[in-house]
């Protein structure tokens, strides 16, 4: 048996709607919705898939601090692709997520909400298709505002036929996983508030245990419309090759905690919150530099407080610099 994400099982295939959508409500078709086998499994084989993570953070200052990652010093902002088929992604991310186009220019559409953007399509139909086995983009996670936000959009993705990859219960957040059509991976997620996050001794507990879609769906408040206001990116997760390598620059460099630790992968956030950015090797094994272009991850742009970026101009990077793999990252400062 592989890690989460392959092989797949299905998930029930119908889930009753809500009475909240009133009399026009009707059972959700989840046929086509698949989740990682690992998933299903109970303890202990599970753990020896999926595994669990924990990081002791008891008395931790930040753990006070609001839920939403605004409060951190360092937030992601937004990601840049390199597509091919500027129209057909442009169109997926509007039907699937809501999104909306908050600019363009010839070959680059950006898309977001409330005048944010959290996505930047660049259109390159020459550019090499990227491997999988490559480092790169593993998924952007698009965080919900809440709970009720993403049952909304968990009913809208199966009213609609969206084809999703996963669902996991992470303790700390429910997570719902696919691609867009070039491959590149997405997470739509809620936090849980922060108060759960951690056990009796005061420390934050994350595992990929199976998600009930079934309660989860049960919360929805309205129908879907589009993207809500307090859609933000929420983490990215980078697919390296090497951990240690990547622990050196996203937390030695870029000054971001490291929150927890998993075979083959490592977790950093800011601000007290579980992560921003999380590396992996899970498919990207001793990956060498990349090679442009090439279609996925272009940029990966991160807001940052005064503090936090002087901390990073006083090692000698400037605003905009690579990883070891030659992922371009680019710093913001944060808006007052």
């Amino acid at each position: 048996m592989e890690r989460c994400g392959s092989p797949m099982a299905q998930v029930p295939k119908k889930i009753a709607g809500p009475a909240a959508f009133g009399a026009g409500s009707h059972p959700l078709d989840f046929e086509r919705l698949t989740v990682p086998a690992c998933l299903l499994l109970h303890d202990p084989i599970r753990r020896m898939f999926c595994g669990d993570l924990t990081r002791r953070t008891k008395g931790h200052p930040m753990l006070t601090l609001p839920l939403s990652t605004a409060a951190a010093p360092v937030e992601v902002s937004h990601v840049a692709l390199t597509v091919h088929d500027l129209a057909g992604m442009t169109a997926f991310y509007r039907q699937a997520l809501g999104l909306e186009e908050v600019a363009s220019v010839p070959g680059v559409s950006r898309l977001g909400v409330a005048g944010r953007p959290l996505i930047e399509l660049r259109s390159d139909p020459a550019a090499r298709k990227a491997s999988p086995r490559e480092a790169g983009l593993f998924h952007t996670a698009f965080l919900m505002p809440d709970r009720p936000a993403l049952a909304r959009w968990l009913r809208h993705a199966a009213d609609t036929g969206l084809r999703l990859q996963g669902a996991s219960d992470h303790l700390v957040s429910e997570a719902i996983y696919l691609s867009d059509p070039e491959g590149n991976g997405i997470e739509v997620y809620a936090d849980r508030p922060r108060s759960a996050w951690h056990d009796a001794t005061g420390a934050i507990k994350m595992a990929t245990e199976a998600l009930d879609l079934n309660a989860l769906v049960q919360a929805a408040d309205r129908p879907w419309s589009a993207a809500p206001e307090g859609l933000v990116v929420g983490h990215v997760h980078l697919q390296v090759g090497a951990i240690a390598e990547a622990e050196a620059f996203y937390s030695g460099v870029l000054g971001l905690p490291i929150m927890a630790r998993y075979p083959g992968a490592a977790f950093y956030g800011s601000g007290g919150y579980h992560h921003h950015i999380a590396t992996n090797v899970w498919n990207s094994r001793g990956a060498g530099s990349r090679n442009y272009p090439a279609t996925g991850l272009a940029e990966l742009t991160l807001a940052v407080d005064a503090d936090a970026l002087a901390a990073i101009k006083a090692k000698g990077r400037a605003d905009r610099m690579e990883d070891p793999w030659g992922t371009v990252i680019t710093l913001q400062p944060k808006s007052a």
